[in-house]
């Protein structure tokens, strides 16, 4: 039973006496535990009992292609070899992208910025940050918005994580705040601070990078999405995406960024993330680094898709595949009590099954290459 949260209900700006509303998932009147929404809910429990309220916002971005041919992008114009922030690429989908702006004011969401991304027929709208369930909300119902209006327009919206091989992929960058209860004060902020952060944001930070190889399976969910962390793919300059467990200041190069005093940006997530899981797997991360202290390792100020100078600290490459994240994810301790035992035990079992739906299916890759062995 889905049980309707009344203070998410966003009433469709485009379709006249039709509203989404965000659902808790209920059974005979108990929470089910491996509810995505229900799993956020725990942590924001967890870290308002410690005094803590952590506020983020996301960076969703899409592609649009023709619809019904998948394989293209919706502007056959958009040939440029570096498109980021192509003007003319832009105001060719001004239609879509000024109505989904139009969209996010008359909602309140106090939408700052929309720009043409990094890859061809690649874009990415942006909104002013709130709270963490409320960011989770609106990041669910934006993919739903994003789709609808391009469906209208005669376009496909696409947030698939690595659509195209040579092109940048879609992220889902997080950047993150913990305030004090009245979201008044910002307990990230140090004035005097490394780069601007106080010693709980840097606690904080230790926490999501001493979890994030098991984290990968989490924010980045699909046999898909390892094709745009992988290492050669960002080396080749066809990705912004991460590829190795480090965080620098503002370098976009790197798994965990620092753009400005206060906040950091996870550049982890993709797509394909379930919005409410992203939050709630940076709060339990965070909240077992401030638990236990946990001290930030060496800065990496350096572009990280290119071989580290001399005398760097060796760093973790991320995980290549679904399923050897998964297998990280069994063996985290840290995160099967944070995010607990039920929620990832069955999390493992979807995401094994989707593995095993991937391995039996017989690629085109596997005839060229074998049929003639």
């Amino acid at each position: 039973m889905a049980v309707p949260d009344a203070t998410s209900v966003i009433k469709l700006p485009w379709t006249e006496g039709v509203a989404w509303v965000a659902s808790d998932v209920c059974m005979n009147g108990t929470p089910v535990l491996q509810s995505p929404r229900h799993v956020l809910r725990n942590q924001i429990e967890k870290a308002e009992k410690k005094g803590l309220r952590m506020k983020t916002g996301v960076e969703c971005e899409f592609f649009l292609l023709t619809n019904g041919v998948e394989t293209e992008i919706a502007d056959v114009k958009d040939v440029a070899i570096k498109p980021c922030y192509d003007q003319g690429a832009l105001m060719r989908h001004f239609a879509v992208i000024s109505e989904l702006l139009e969209h996010m004011e008359t909602l309140g969401w106090k939408p700052y910025q929309a720009d043409h991304e990094d890859g061809n027929g690649q874009f990415e709208l942006n909104w002013e940050y709130d709270d963490c369930l409320a960011t989770a909300d609106k990041h669910t119902f934006f993919k739903f918005m994003a789709k609808s209006v391009a469906e209208k327009h005669g376009f496909r919206a696409t947030f698939m994580p690595k659509p195209f091989v040579n092109k940048t992929g879609n992220g889902a960058h997080c950047h993150v705040s913990v305030w004090n209860p009245a979201g008044s004060i910002n307990l990230f902020h140090a004035k005097d601070g490394e780069l601007g952060l106080s010693e709980l944001a840097y606690n904080f930070l230790a926490g999501v990078l001493e979890n994030s190889q098991a984290l990968v399976a989490i924010l980045n969910p699909t046999v898909n999405s390892y094709k745009r962390i992988d290492g050669q793919s960002t080396a080749s300059g066809s990705s912004w995406a991460p590829c190795t467990v480090s965080y620098t200041g503002n370098n976009r190069t790197h798994l965990l960024r620092i753009p400005d005093e206060g906040r950091f940006e996870l550049r982890l997530a993709d797509g394909a993330v379930n919005p409410y899981l992203l939050q709630a797997a940076i709060l339990a991360s965070g909240l077992d680094g401030i638990d236990k202290k946990l001290k930030a390792p060496e800065r990496c100020d350096w572009n990280g898709h290119l071989p580290p100078p001399p005398n760097a600290p060796a760093l973790k490459a991320l995980p290549s595949t679904l399923l050897e994240a998964l297998d990280n994810l069994s063996h985290s301790e840290s995160l099967k009590q944070s995010l607990g035992e039920e929620f990832v035990k069955s999390y493992l079992k979807i995401q094994k099954e989707q593995w095993r739906s991937y391995t039996s299916h017989l690629s085109k890759w596997e005839l060229d290459n074998t049929l003639d062995c």
